[in-house]
């Protein structure tokens, strides 16, 4: 076997609610999820959920996210998100919980800027999704039986902006779980952002961030200037 050029990335790490860390493998995300959110960036229907993705080194699970450059826009939206425990290909719905290891709540930072001139061009969403620092979240709360469905809400400096309940989701936590499993085969290490409700906005460098999800936890961070 040769010898490695040079030494390997850390792994990383999600802290876990009670003691622990999650090693994280990928990080997927829903878009559109919620009616009002759909309605809000100009949509109105069920569609069937579709996906982009962030590297799992986008990850912040600290209290300061540094604010990117390149955006005159960037926006927070609050998700309910997913940690995996195992995995598979064609997983159903029916099944799905059972590869469910836990909850947490997490931030989908998003160069709006960027994600609207991509879509203009038809152009892909990376810039705009999966830049550093792009994925802030909390504890991961272990989590047996039916998902959460209570308030999903975030504030920023004190101000509620989001405020909704995570019964609102068009897709549920065992469908996209299912949709996912048709794309990507799925394993132990795996999030998923599950969307967000309404009330998307823009953060300024150095504003406090403040999501919660009702039986799951809290995600708090500052948009630290670089």
């Amino acid at each position: 076997m040769s010898e490695l050029l040079f030494d390997p990335p850390p792994p990383v790490l999600a802290p876990v609610a009670g003691g622990g860390m999650f090693p994280v493998r990928r990080i997927l995300c829903v878009g559109r999820n919620y009616a009002a959110h759909r309605r809000e960036m100009g949509g109105d229907d069920r569609e069937p959920p579709f996906f982009f993705t962030k590297p799992a080194d986008a990850l912040v699970t600290g209290p300061r996210a540094a604010y990117p450059t390149a955006t005159a826009e960037l926006h927070h939206e609050i998700e309910l998100v997913i940690a995996l425990k195992s995995g598979g290909v064609g997983i159903t719905a029916e099944d799905a919980l059972a590869h469910v290891f836990g909850y947490a709540a997490g931030v989908d930072l998003t160069r709006r800027d960027l994600q609207a001139a991509a879509k203009a061009k038809g152009q892909p969403w990376d810039a705009a999704k999966g830049f550093d620092a792009s994925a802030p979240l909390g504890p991961i709360r272990p989590w047996r039986g039916a998902p959460p469905q209570g308030r999903i809400r975030l504030e920023v400096d004190g101000q509620t902006r989001q405020d909704a309940s995570l019964a609102d989701m068009i897709w549920s936590v065992p469908e996209i779980i299912a949709e996912a499993s048709k794309l990507w085969r799925l394993d132990r290490g795996d999030l998923i952002f599950t969307g967000t409700p309404e009330g998307v906005g823009p953060l300024l460098p150095g504003q406090r961030v403040l999501g919660e999800i009702e039986g799951v936890g809290e995600v708090a961070f500052a948009a630290a200037p670089r």
